[in-house]
């Protein structure tokens, strides 16, 4: 019988070939400039990147999660946290990040660049575990329990939102679901809500564009090559596909209509090509994946393995949601990304290796069985 952590690997290498597959044919072109050659697309850098992302993934499978666990393995989740932090601070500062699309998201080492957004959110997802293990007896407290960990994630959601208002929503979700499952209470948690409906409402005014997303919103078609092209262009690509799609490599609306064709609305082009297969095909491999998760959870009894495989899988849930939600218009705009199906590097390689710590869980709770349930061996006379 399967195992869950064999499941996912399989899971993962499905959504990681149909991303490269449709980023390829999302990405193409008009003229000479990109030749759909085999040969370009096996040594593409989306195609490297889903190499890379399956072998963090290997690698995240052997991480011994017991150097990790309380009260133990306390360096590795402060260190990438604080590392985060840094970033995130960093990012802002001129000549060290970069702007792309009116947003200063990147910073770049020399070839290589990355989104510090996403180490932090996955850093805190691992921080969170640790340290709501770690504390499990003052959780329902409110100064020693819930407050260290809330004032964590809204300063890390909260250096996200300078830049990504969708990101920092979805950090804080997952961050104060994270501190309730622990053992925090709801109350508690819910304290904080009025001063982050301020947060946000701050936030969409300091900048037009947000606001401009909720009118298109609430009415695309009041503004249709205006602010509500985007939603529009995507809506038009999965109707256009109808239920078998135009086939792979025949989409009309990547060549120039829709915007961010092979990251955020990534999904749209697939419906577009690939029709209702291709929709439902990208659906039930995240409800696998979800699946699968939820077995690794339930299956182990350790407070730390639980904490961060919920924190993981409700972190891939959350995303894949909202992405699905903005394409097809039940949504704001936001620029989440389709967890390993969009055009992405650092997201990849982040989720890939997180997975693998999932994959590991399982692999560690089945070890924990064997062991148990082992017979004895007979002393000798």
């Amino acid at each position: 019988m399967m195992r869950p952590w064999q499941a996912l690997l399989l899971i993962v290498t499905g959504l990681l070939v149909l991303g490269a597959i449709a980023v390829h044919s999302a990405g193409l072109t008009v003229g000479r400039t990109n030749p759909a050659v085999l040969s370009s697309m096996l040594l593409s850098r989306t195609t490297m990147l889903a190499l890379l992302a399956l072998l963090a993934l290997i690698a995240g499978m052997f991480i011994p999660l017991n150097r990790l666990e309380p009260p133990r393995g306390r360096w590795l989740p402060i260190v990438l946290l604080g590392i985060s932090i840094l970033l995130l601070i960093a990012v802002q500062i001129p000549g060290i990040g970069r702007e792309v699309h009116g947003s200063r998201r990147w910073i770049d080492i020399g070839p290589i660049g990355f989104q510090p957004s996403e180490v932090a959110k996955w850093s805190l997802v691992l921080f969170l575990a640790w340290q709501c293990a770690s504390r499990v007896t003052v959780l329902d407290r409110f100064r020693t329990g819930f407050l260290p960990g809330a004032m964590i994630v809204f300063m890390v959601g909260g250096l996200i939102g300078i830049e990504d208002l969708g990101t920092a929503l979805v950090v804080v979700l997952v961050g104060m679901a994270m501190l309730v499952a622990s053992g925090c209470r709801v109350w508690h948690a819910i304290l904080p809500l009025p001063f982050a409906m301020v947060a946000i409402i701050v936030a969409l005014f300091a900048d037009p564009y947000r606001l401009d997303r909720l009118r298109a919103f609430v009415d695309p078609y009041a503004d249709p090559q205006g602010i509500g092209y985007h939603v529009l262009q995507s809506m038009s690509a999965i109707s256009g596909g109808g239920l078998t799609g135009r086939g792979l490599g025949n989409g009309v609306q990547k060549f120039g209509y829709l915007p961010e064709d092979t990251t955020d609305f990534l999904f749209s082009i697939i419906c577009e090509e690939l029709g209702m297969p291709g929709c439902l095909i990208v659906v039930l491999l995240y409800v696998a994946l979800i699946w699968a998760g939820m077995k690794i959870l339930l299956a182990t009894t350790k407070p730390f393995h639980r904490l961060l495989a919920f924190g993981i899988i409700l972190t891939i849930s959350v995303q894949a949601l909202v992405n699905l939600m903005v394409v097809t218009g039940l949504a704001p705009t936001k620029g989440i990304a389709l967890p390993l199906l969009s055009s992405g590097g650092t997201g990849w390689l982040m989720m890939g290796f997180f997975i693998g710590l999932l994959a590991a869980i399982d692999r560690s709770s089945t070890c924990d069985v064997d062991h148990a349930t082992a017979s004895p061996q007979p002393v000798p006379a």
